[in-house]
C-alpha cells in the first residue's frame, strides 16, 4: 500500500458516471454520519447497519459440500495462499531481498504469477507502461542549526518523502496550523507565511502532495510533515515537488515545535529518470464483455523488505482467487484479474491502466475490486468505505456503498465483527474511482493503532499499530497473520463470487438469465 496521505479527497472529483452507473442512481450509495478514523487503518464503527440494501442483492451463499457446489469463499484457502506467499518469499529472498519495481524480484515475481495463471487455463498479458523513477543519488540531511545544533538520523528520525524535489536550504523552520488534522491542506493556511521559511506541517486529512504544494506556493523554502506517532514514516508526493519535502518522527516533531527561534538545515538530493515497466492482467474466457468485474492488487514491494503482506497477501489471494474461479462454470459476468506495478512509486500500474482504456472500455467496467493487504500482523477486518460514512473518505461513484454491504453481510452471515475503512485513495482503486467505475474492496489495517475494542474483536494489542512491520525489512513470511488471511480471504472470494454472477445492486446490469425471464422479447422490440 501506498503511505501517501490520509483521508483526502482524489485530485479531481469523479466524471459524470457511466451509462449503466447512471441508470443506477444515487440510490445504490447512502451517506451517513460516520465515525472518526485516525488513519485509513483505524476506524471505530457502530454496529453495522446491513438494512440499506435492496432485497434483490441477494444472500451470502451457505457452506456447500466438497465437490462443484462448494462456494468460491471456501475453494480459496488461506492455506494455499500461504503457498504462494512462500514462493513470492523465495523469490524476493534470492534477488536482492525484494520484489520492488524495475528489480529481478518483480520480474521473477511477475513470471510465477504468469506460469500459475497459464496452468489454470487462463492467457495472462502485460499492460506495459512509461513512467518517472524517483531516486536519492545522495543520504539527505535533516539538523537542527539554532538554538542549539542537532542532527538527526535518516530512517529513524526523519525519511525523504518519494519524489521530493532536490534542494540545500538552511533557514528559519515555522509551523503551520500544528493543532490542526487538516495542517497545511489549505492556501489559507500559510496566510503571513515569511518567505523562504522551512514549513513544519503535521501529518493528516490531505494528500502529502497537497500539504509541499501549497508551502511550495506561499514561498516554503521546504517542508516537514510530522508522523501522527512517534516514529518515522515512509510518504511519497506522486510527482516531484518543487522543494525538499520530508517526512518526520512525531518524537522529532514534538520537540521541533517546542523550539524556541528554531532553524533547520534540509537537504535532498534526488533526481527522476524515464523508466519502462508492466502490470499482469488475465481474465476468464466466459463472462459478458460489456459488464467486467476487476480484481486487483499492486504485486511490487517497497524496496527495504520482501512486502509480503504489502502486498504479497492480496496478490496471493487474487492469484488463488483466479485458479480456483477457472475451475466453475463460467461466470455471468467476466472477470479480470490484475496484478498492478510500480503502486509504492505512486499508483503507477492502476492509474496508467485506467488511462490507456477507451471510453468504451471504461463504460465497460462494472466495479472493481481491490485487496491490498490482508494479513496484517495485529489485524483488523475493514470494508472499505463505498457510503463515504468516515470523515476521511474520498468521494465515491454510486454503487461503492452496495459493494461495501456485500462484504458487510458475508462477515455477519459468519458471526465476525467488521468495519469501515476509509476510503483514502492510497491504493489502486483510486484511478477506478476517478474514472467512476464503483469500487471496494478488503484491507487488514497499516499505520493505524488498534484501540481496546477492536482488541475485544479481533485480538492482538491495544495501543500498536495494525502492521507494525509496514514498510520495513520486517514485512516477512513470520510476521503474517493467518486468521486475518482466513477471515478477509474467504469474505474476498464471496464478493468475487457475488459479482461475478450478477453486478445488480451496484450498476443496475441484470442477469441476462434474469433479463429474459423478467423481460420477454417480442419481436424487436425487446432490449436490455
Amino acid at each position: 500500500m501506498r503511505p501517501t496521505h490520509e483521508g483526502a479527497s482524489p485530485r479531481a472529483a469523479a466524471p459524470a458516471f457511466r451509462r449503466r452507473a447512471a441508470t443506477a442512481g444515487a440510490a445504490a450509495v447512502l451517506m451517513a454520519v460516520g465515525t472518526l478514523a485516525a488513519s485509513p487503518a483505524h476506524a471505530e464503527p457502530g454496529p453495522p447497519d446491513h438494512s440499506r440494501a435492496p432485497e434483490h442483492a441477494g444472500k451470502p451463499a451457505k457452506p456447500g459440500k466438497p465437490g462443484k457446489d462448494l462456494p468460491l469463499s471456501e475453494r480459496v484457502t488461506a492455506e494455499a495462499i500461504r503457498e504462494h506467499l512462500e514462493n513470492l518469499d523465495t523469490i524476493a529472498e534470492y534477488n536482492g531481498g525484494n520484489r520492488a519495481t524495475n528489480t529481478p524480484g518483480y520480474d521473477v515475481a511477475a513470471l510465477y504469477i504468469e506460469d500459475q495463471l497459464e496452468r489454470a487455463g487462463y492467457e495472462p498479458y502485460r499492460h506495459e507502461y512509461e513512467y518517472e523513477l524517483w531516486r536519492e543519488q545522495s543520504p539527505s540531511v535533516l539538523a537542527q542549526t539554532a538554538p542549539e545544533e542537532v542532527v538527526y538520523e535518516s530512517d529513524t528520525d526523519y525519511v525523504t518523502m518519494s519524489y521530493s524535489g532536490a534542494g540545500d536550504v538552511t533557514a528559519p523552520a515555522v509551523a503551520v496550523s500544528p493543532d490542526s488534522t487538516a495542517s497545511a491542506c489549505s492556501a489559507d493556511d500559510f496566510a503571513d507565511f515569511p518567505e523562504g521559511a522551512i514549513a513544519i506541517t503535521m501529518r493528516g486529512s490531505c494528500p502529502f502532495a497537497d500539504k509541499v504544494q501549497n508551502a511550495a506556493d506561499a514561498g516554503a523554502s521546504a517542508a516537514l510533515v510530522v508522523n501522527s506517532a512517534d516514529e518515522a514514516f515512509l510518504g511519497t508526493v506522486s510527482e516531484l515537488s518543487d522543494i525538499p519535502a520530508v517526512g518526520v518522527s512525531g518524537a522529532v516533531g514534538a520537540d521541533l515545535l517546542a523550539a524556541e527561534g528554531l532553524e533547520l538545515r534540509v537537504k535532498v538530493d534526488a533526481s527522476v529518470s524515464n523508466e519502462t515497466s508492466f502490470s499482469v492482467l488475465a481474465e476468464t474466457p466466459g463472462g459478458r464483455e460489456d459488464n467486467v468485474v476487476m480484481v486487483g492488487g499492486h504485486l511490487d514491494s517497497v524496496a527495504e523488505g520482501p512486502g509480503i503482506n504489502d502486498n504479497g497477501s492480496g496478490s496471493a489471494f487474487v492469484l488463488e482467487t483466479a485458479i480456483q474461479l477457472a475451475k466453475q462454470a463460467d461466470p455471468e459476468n467476466k472477470v479480470r484479474f490484475a496484478f498492478w506495478g510500480t503502486e509504492e512509486e505512486g499508483l503507477v500500474g492502476s492509474t496508467r491502466y485506467v488511462e490507456d482504456l477507451s471510453a468504451e472500455q471504461v463504460d465497460d467496467l462494472a466495479l472493481y475490486l481491490n485487496f491490498d493487504m490482508i494479513g496484517s500482523h495485529n489485524y483488523a477486518r475493514f470494508v472499505l468505505d463505498g457510503r463515504m460514512e468516515l470523515p476521511g473518505s474520498v468521494q465515491a461513484p454510486s454503487g461503492s456503498g452496495a459493494i461495501s454491504k456485500v462484504f458487510e453481510d458475508y462477515f455477519a452471515s459468519q458471526d465476525q465483527v467488521s468495519e469501515p475503512g476509509v476510503l483514502s485513495g492510497r491504493s489502486d482503486y483510486q484511478a477506478f474511482m476517478e474514472a467512476g467505475i464503483p469500487s471496494g474492496g478488503l484491507f487488514s489495517g497499516a499505520d493505524g493503532v488498534k484501540t481496546e475494542e477492536q482488541v475485544e474483536w479481533y485480538g492482538g494489542t491495544a495501543g500498536e499499530q495494525f502492521d507494525p512491520y509496514y514498510h520495513t525489512a520486517e514485512d516477512t513470511l513470520d510476521k503474517i497473520n493467518w486468521d486475518s488471511v482466513a477471515d478477509l480471504s474467504a469474505a474476498g472470494a464471496h464478493g468475487v463470487e457475488f459479482f461475478a454472477e450478477s453486478t445488480l445492486p451496484v450498476n443496475g446490469v441484470l442477469r441476462y438469465s434474469a433479463a429474459r425471464t423478467e423481460f420477454p422479447q417480442v419481436g424487436d422490440a425487446w432490449r436490455m
